[in-house]
């Protein structure tokens, strides 16, 4: 029997007689935390920003896009942001990373909603270089998470000194005292053909890399979580060898190594888009090793998830069993996004 503790502020709930393979210990009370992303797809406002590539969202444009429309979205997104990882923990993920959002505003209208109000979400974002004028960023429960620092790293390069894409930006803080770095990306689309687009995957994942060094440059043992959008798959090059994620627990080395537990997911054929009546598992969530339970007693990860209820699909059409998305073949749907959420559980031994 799994046992609450809980009141409306406490950032984690105590477990007891939990047993999950080497995450828990049988019998004994655990912490736990959630940390999640979600590629929120398209969240516009309605107002026109010269600097923004946002003219289908406008409501003289395209999609007819209008304060109407844009809180439905805003409500659909919260219904969903608020279950991931409701099976252990209420009140919606203590971290939560993002994608595709206009700007500030649209992600403080979010936490805003009903559904989110009451979890007292914070807003950290950067806007972005990105030649659309979409940005990542995150949300989070200050209660749970001590944000300490915000920064970010632009893709630049030689060959092409033109390119714009989003940045890797770096979310620095503590969970009940440890140390945590948060990594978000988007990295660029395989529009205009995958081998086309390619290499700037791969320049992206090196970046995200390059920061990941430069963290474990001053702690081996740092507790990383990498999180987005990839545009490629757990197999794909840009993960495996230029960020170098790997996937078995048992080749991960202490010190350095990072643990894709996406792989798994991806081989069973669990998949967070669809396309051309395939899935693919873009959205990712990779660890490092400090998180494996290698380097002391503290948080280590558990579990990684794909966030996909029913209530999230198309029921019928076309697109039968894709994510029920806002737009679908150009007609409003009033859905959620193209993505469905990913997510991954902590644990660490209640004193």
């Amino acid at each position: 029997m799994i046992k609450f503790f809980s009141t409306t502020t406490l950032a984690f709930f105590l477990f007891f007689g939990f047993t999950a393979g080497n995450a828990f210990t049988q019998n004994k009370p655990v912490k736990m935390v959630s940390v999640g992303f979600y590629n929120l797809e398209n969240l516009f406002d309605t107002i026109n920003d010269p600097n923004t590539n946002d003219e289908e969202f406008l409501p003289e444009g395209a999609n007819r896009w209008n304060t109407s429309k844009y809180y439905e979205k805003l409500e659909n997104l919260a219904k969903v942001i608020i279950q991931i990882g409701d099976e252990y923990i209420r009140g919606g993920p203590a971290v939560l990373g993002f994608s595709e959002v206009e700007n500030r505003t649209v992600v403080e209208d979010l936490v805003r909603t009903e559904p989110l109000a009451a979890s007292g979400y914070a807003v950290a974002h950067i806007e972005s270089a990105d030649r659309r004028g979409i940005d990542v960023g995150f949300i989070y429960r200050p209660s749970v998470f001590k944000m300490k620092n915000l920064t970010y790293h632009r893709l630049q390069l030689a060959s092409n000194p033109n390119y714009r894409t989003r940045d890797v930006v770096v979310m620095f803080g503590t969970i009940d005292g440890e140390k945590f770095h948060f990594l978000v990306n988007h990295w660029p689309s395989r529009s205009g053909g995958e081998k086309e687009t390619e290499k700037y995957r791969a320049a992206m994942a090196t970046l995200c890399r390059n920061v990941v060094d430069s963290i474990f440059s001053i702690d081996e043992y740092a507790k990383i979580i990498i999180m987005g959008d990839l545009n490629d798959d757990p197999v794909d090059a840009s993960v495996v060898r230029n960020l170098g994620a790997k996937f078995k627990i048992e080749h991960v080395k202490p010190k350095r190594d990072l643990f894709n537990p996406m792989y798994q997911l991806y081989r069973d054929g669990i998949g967070s888009l669809a396309y051309r009546n395939s899935w693919n598992l873009f959205d990712q969530l990779i660890v490092s090793s400090g998180l494996l339970g290698m380097s002391d007693n503290g948080f280590r990860f558990h579990k990684a998830k794909v966030f996909n209820r029913n209530f999230l699909l198309q029921k019928e059409g076309q697109y039968k069993g894709y994510p029920l998305r806002t737009f679908a073949g150009g007609v409003y749907t009033a859905g959620y996004s193209d993505h469905l959420p990913v997510y991954l559980f902590l644990v660490k031994d209640q004193q």
